[in-house]
């Protein structure tokens, strides 16, 4: 059943947002100079569709304003999502508005004509705008299930490596030493990172004040990987894969919690995991 709440993928990197952000004022162009709606085909102007191209950069604009403000949000859904395409709808009508006012049609400002002005790009965005988030939603989706599924049913069976790897970590007083094979992941959060690794067959966690960062520079190997902003995982655990909208979570039987791929990873981790079915 569907639900707003469901999680949905938004834009993280400065290039996503970017490229996307391109994408959207390029089509609202492409929509007024091929429909031409409100008025538009009637009106004759020499450099007509010159003139339509600042709402490229409007619509533009206020989708790359509104992205880079929602890009630091966690627990994105497609609610959430909506409301940002009404923003984005409502600040694109503002900036429109004076545009067609001031250079357009060089009409006196009016709050009546403001209103038209945002009915009409209401009237227009939020049919296509829904149609845009479902259908992504579904497609993403649908790519992330499949190839989790595809990689899941071939991750191999762990064996123990011939070479022993001992993993140093140090830490302002603390001095830990884990053997990669019995390493699973860890966790961060603020200045604190949580270690899980196997003593005797039993999952052990460790709280240790060590930024991620610092962390990593210390235990990443081949199969040793920052898959999220709060999580290095040992590729070599996971034995289950689980694919949504927004990407991908690895699962290690060991721990009970699932450990997300944030997308800016995907392209990293999941070409690994498929080496290692190989």
């Amino acid at each position: 059943m569907f639900s707003f709440t469901y999680p949905y993928p938004k834009s993280e990197s400065f290039k996503e947002i970017f490229v996307s952000s391109l994408g959207a004022g390029i089509l609202v162009y492409l929509f007024l100079i091929i429909f031409q709606p409100f008025g538009t085909e009637t009106f004759h102007h020499p450099y007509k569709f010159l003139l339509l191209f600042p709402y490229c950069i409007i619509f533009g604009t206020a989708f790359f304003i509104a992205n880079l403000m929602t890009s630091r949000f966690s627990n994105w859904n497609i609610g959430a999502e909506l409301l940002k395409i009404i923003f984005i709808l409502f600040l694109g009508s503002i900036l429109s508005y004076f545009y067609n006012s001031l250079f357009v049609s060089h009409v006196q400002l009016d709050l009546g004509n403001y209103f038209y002005m945002l009915l009409y790009s209401l009237a227009v965005g939020i049919p296509i705008s829904i149609i845009y988030i479902l259908s992504r939603y579904i497609y993403l989706k649908n790519i992330h299930e499949n190839t989790a599924r595809n990689i899941s049913q071939h991750l191999p069976v762990s064996v123990p490596k011939l070479q022993e790897n001992i993993l140093q970590i140090s830490a302002q007083n603390i001095e830990l030493s884990i053997n990669e094979n019995y390493f699973l992941c860890v966790q961060s959060m603020e200045n604190y990172c949580t270690f899980y690794f196997l003593e005797n067959n039993i999952v052990k966690k460790l709280l240790v004040r060590i930024s991620l960062s610092n962390a990593l520079q210390q235990i990443e190997t081949n199969s040793i990987k920052k898959c999220h902003r709060s999580y290095i995982v040992n590729l070599e655990k996971v034995k289950n894969l689980k694919g949504n909208a927004q990407g991908y979570k690895l699962i290690l039987p060991e721990i009970d919690f699932e450990i997300p791929v944030s997308r800016s990873f995907i392209s990293k981790i999941i070409p690994q995991l498929q080496r290692q079915n190989s």
